[in-house]
């Protein structure tokens, strides 16, 4: 009995061994599961730097824990499959939860017999088309654990340069991504919430800034009120005639001390200048406007209540987008795709054949291929992909990109937000519609205007509409994904939803994050009835 079992053991084993999967598949299975490396190595009788090594493929799993090892990461894969296959979808394989895609270990340079020399740090550094090395989220530097902010190639933390000295370098495996948060069943959304990778801190330097920029926003609104002699409607006109170049001197403040550089006046292709003054560019920005056909105020019952709810400050939150950096470069195919890159591109999209849910692009008159900004992309990609398969995958064409980052705004945004919020809680209303002005203004300008004279960038302002507009999308799919019906998606801050309570799936409120009961003009309601008129 013994030598049978034996032998059934080496069977498994030897047919297990034969899809061991490599290091970093090992990885990705823990991460997903959410599985601590302590855990396996509990379950699996060896050390927890064992399965460190295992990971980083600095050694392969040998008896005695190497079979129940090769058990655990079949049944995971089983639970958890690659969840994009590239071979179906090779351009949302770029796009996989917003990390790089992983590099094989063939792929990676053979480790020298000594310390690596400066040069070949300098020949790994992420540089954008300026030759400037490209920053990103800070974390440990994968070859001496230093925080940088710098990347490799491949998008880890690495300094550049030879900055990160040899003689703390060590083969020390790469730090395992946080794996990402469980989502209830039933409230998915295609827009993912991002994780921070570490707390926030702030210096006492930072926020003394940010503290005298709200003073300047503050002196403003008590500057015009005074001028106005207590005129609110005067003194909130002439706020909104000085909130361009406010908001500007606003921006270049917080990009005092920030890590990019950029240009304001950019080389940019054809397609991204207006033919006249009359004309836009060709840039599709896949503005919602989306009507249920099964639902209808001329049907003769109307027994259906609807809610119309408002989603606050729709651009503000937009700033959160990837925004090309560098100078724009032309590529064909998938060569300008990728998760740290932004632009625009051509593409031909999928078909869309769900009624009861608006298009990601929008309402479009004419079929075919068109020119959409790099966050619709992003949008169409997460759809196609296998978690939501709403839509084929599109196909890119050609690409004008460049490096990019998602917090080029980020401190004009929270600056603002802040301003909004303290506005809000005080209820004063002039504050609150002059910070309303200035980054509505901020973004309407920034392309071909001639109401800001220090910034032209028709790319970033693409971006930036077009993101607040996959953002809206996202809230309709989530409501469809939780029950409620959609009857109508617009602009960039109505959502119509029935069939259920609203408040289970959005939080109500009149934060950034947060929806309200659209208020009646005379004309129209928050709430109000239509008829049922389809299945």
């Amino acid at each position: 009995m013994t030598e049978k079992m034996s032998v059934e053991s080496l069977l498994e084993e030897a047919r297990l061994a034969k899809t061991m999967p490599p290091p970093e598949e090992r990885l990705r299975l823990r991460e997903a599961a959410g599985l601590t490396r302590a855990q396996v190595a509990a379950a699996v009788g060896v050390a927890r730097g064992t399965v460190l090594a295992w990971e980083s493929g600095k050694s392969d799993p040998t008896p005695p824990g190497r079979l129940p090892y090769l058990r655990l990461l079949e049944g995971l894969a089983e639970l958890h499959p690659a969840p994009v296959d590239p071979a179906d979808n090779p351009i949302a394989a770029l796009f996989n939860d917003h990390r790089p895609a992983p590099v094989p270990a063939a792929a990676e340079p053979p480790a020298p017999a000594g310390p690596r020399p400066e040069a070949y740090f300098y020949r790994d550094t992420l540089r954008g088309p300026d030759g400037l090395a490209v920053q990103g989220e800070p974390g440990p530097c994968i070859r001496c654990g230093v925080e940088t902010a710098y990347q490799a190639k491949d998008g880890r933390p690495l300094h550049a340069g030879a900055l990160c000295t040899v003689a703390t370098v060590t083969a020390a495996a790469p730090p395992p991504a946080a794996p990402a948060p469980a989502v209830p069943a039933g409230r998915v959304s295609p827009v993912p919430a991002r994780v921070p990778t570490r707390p926030q801190r702030r210096s006492k330097s930072a926020e003394r800034a940010e503290a005298d920029l709200m003073g300047l926003i503050r002196g403003a609104v008590e500057q015009e009120a005074e001028r106005a002699g207590g005129d609110e409607d005067a003194a909130l006109d002439a706020l909104v005639k000085r909130a361009i170049p406010d908001v500007m001197h606003l921006f270049n403040e917080t990009r005092a001390t920030a890590r990019y550089e950029y240009t304001a006046y950019p080389a940019l292709p054809d397609i991204l200048h207006k033919p006249s003054k009359r004309e836009p560019d060709q840039i599709w920005e896949a503005r919602p406007a989306y009507n249920n056909p099964a639902y209808s105020m001329r049907a003769p019952e109307r027994n259906v209540k609807v809610t119309a709810l408002d989603v606050n400050a729709a651009y503000l939150s937009a700033l959160k987008v990837w925004l090309p950096i560098g100078k724009l470069e032309h590529t064909t195919g998938v060569d300008g795709v990728g998760p740290k890159r932004s632009g625009v591109h051509l593409i031909t999209p999928g078909e869309w054949a769900h009624p009861h849910l608006p298009n990601p692009l929008g309402d479009r008159d004419e079929p075919g291929a068109l020119w959409i900004t790099d966050a619709t992309l992003r949008l169409l990609l997460r759809l196609s992909g296998p978690k939501w398969a709403l839509t084929g995958a599109p196909t890119v064409h050609e690409s004008w990109t460049s490096g990019a980052t998602e917090n080029f705004l980020d401190a004009l945004r929270k600056l603002l937000t802040a301003a909004r919020s303290e506005a809000i809680t005080a209820g004063d209303k002039l504050t609150l519609e002059y910070v309303k002005a200035m980054y509505s203004k901020f973004v309407s300008t920034m392309g071909e205007s001639q109401h800001n004279r220090e910034m032209v960038r028709p790319d970033w302002m693409h971006n930036i509409h077009a993101q607040a507009y996959a953002l809206h999308c996202g809230r309709a799919y989530k409501a469809h994904q939780a029950g409620l019906d959609v009857v109508a998606l617009k602009h960039t801050d109505e959502l119509h939803v029935t069939g259920g309570d609203w408040r289970q799936v959005f939080t109500e409120g009149r934060g950034v994050s947060e929806l309200k009961i659209k208020q009646g003009d005379g004309k129209t309601s928050g709430e109000y009835l239509v008829g049922k008129v389809g299945g």
